[in-house]
């Protein structure tokens, strides 16, 4: 059984590598790092696909260290013995550069135990995670490694190794592949910057291709149907999740209809509906508020469409509510007020319930003042009377401040006009 054409067609120098050129592009301090043959410990973080276990084998191999490498959602603590049981022998008489891929699957104690080797040089740690490792990956080994974000391929970068290999795997066949360039480019983009995935669909499309006389054809059907049921990058326990949820807000709270649109696609074709419909109902009510406080019940009803329908046509109600949101007059104000309301319990900044708000119940024998005294405010003109409703300690505090939109400036002239009027 052969391994996977993104194994074999794997860059062995740093010039062949497609993609990461802000780290190792000419000039780069990482790029200057890995030549001078001096590598300290690293952490490469970023998506599946971006190269980070080919550059940590590219570095290894500009090293006279002796290479190891684990996975860890399937290595144990006694692998990790065996490697350091290696230092100093035979097998690695000059060290171990030891690569630890998906390093957050390795709990604390795991991570813990690579310290000490890590301190005196037995151990050259390079380790990759898909996940941000300011989270998951323990601060004493963290602060022991240099951090490297990888990015995304773009479309462009692709393409070359998209070429690549399809020239390989005719030489592997013997047998003359026919392929466009407006393949290759589809190719490249529906990939979604994971040059891995892209492999295997040049991979796929070889052999599922048409055989003619004249070789095998890779046709733009073969291309849609084999990438039609290759899903997106999207881990709902991940970075993408959290990102792509935080730019959906983002964007109906910046008022941008199109990109908040695109991140909702996004986040349906993932299967996610959840997430996007409690977004937006958080939306609808902290970034609109009540600068039309008719959004509330309409978003809460197109999503309660969306949840009976299903998909596909939950995206339908779904869309409405998010351009209604988008295009909608902004306050954030009531949001802000509840915030700072909270803050103050937090603190512990509260004080007794005056005691004309309390409930009715008997005056003890050390009452100063004897009766509850409650101004009911519909016996009074406006249904409004002047009437301490705060704590003493708090009495003079403001929460809310109106916002500068139609409606709450309209409330706030009501409302003034209603105290000076029954002073």
């Amino acid at each position: 059984m052969s391994s996977p054409l993104a194994d074999r067609i794997r860059p062995s120098t740093l010039d062949e590598m497609v993609g990461q050129k802000h780290l190792i592009g000419e000039g780069k301090s990482l790029r200057k790092v890995i030549e001078s043959g001096d590598v300290p410990n690293l952490i490469f973080y970023g998506p599946s696909g971006t190269g980070k276990t080919t550059l940590a084998t590219i570095i290894a191999n500009k090293t006279d260290k002796t290479l190891r490498k684990l996975n860890c959602t399937t290595a144990s603590t006694a692998d990790i013995k065996h490697i350091i049981g290696e230092i100093g022998t035979f097998a690695a008489p000059n060290g171990i550069l030891l690569y630890l891929d998906e390093i957050q699957y390795f709990n604390k104690k795991q991570q813990q135990s690579l310290l000490e080797y890590i301190e005196n040089g037995g151990i050259t740690l390079i380790a990759s995670t898909t996940e941000n490792p300011y989270f998951y990956v323990y601060n004493a080994l963290l602060s022991r490694s240099s951090v490297f974000e990888f990015k995304p391929v773009t479309k462009e970068e692709v393409i070359p190794a998209v070429k690549r290999g399809f020239k390989i795997l005719s030489e592997e066949k013997g047998v003359n592949i026919i392929v466009s360039d407006e393949i290759c480019q589809k190719i490249s983009a529906v990939c979604g910057g994971d040059v891995r995935k892209a492999m295997n669909i040049t991979e796929l499309c070889v052999n599922s291709g048409d055989i003619t006389e004249d070789g095998i054809v890779v046709t733009e059907e073969t291309v849609e149907d084999i990438s039609a049921s290759s899903p997106i990058r999207y881990d709902r326990s991940g970075d993408e999740h959290y990102d792509c949820i935080s730019a959906f807000q983002k964007s109906m709270r910046g008022s941008d209809p199109d990109a908040a649109l695109h991140y909702l696609a996004r986040i349906l074709a993932s299967g996610d509906m959840a997430s996007a419909c409690r977004r937006l109902m958080v939306c609808a009510c902290e970034d609109v508020g009540l600068a039309y406080p008719q959004i509330m019940p309409i978003v809460k009803s197109a999503v309660d469409i969306a949840l009976q329908v299903g998909m596909p046509e939950a995206r339908i109600p779904l869309a409405n509510a998010v351009v209604l949101t988008c295009m909608a007059p902004k306050s954030n104000a009531a949001y802000m007020g509840i915030n700072e309301a909270m803050q103050d319990v937090e603190r512990g900044n509260i004080g007794p319930v005056p005691r004309q708000l309390q409930n009715v119940h008997f005056d003890g024998e050390d009452a100063e003042v004897k009766g509850q005294h409650y101004l009911y405010p519909h016996d009074y003109p406006d249904h409004y009377v002047k009437q301490q409703y705060l704590p003493d300690r708090l009495k003079n505090k403001t929460y809310y401040v109106a916002g500068d939109n139609k409606n709450e400036q309209a409330f706030a002239v009501r409302l003034k006009e209603i105290k000076e009027k029954n002073k």
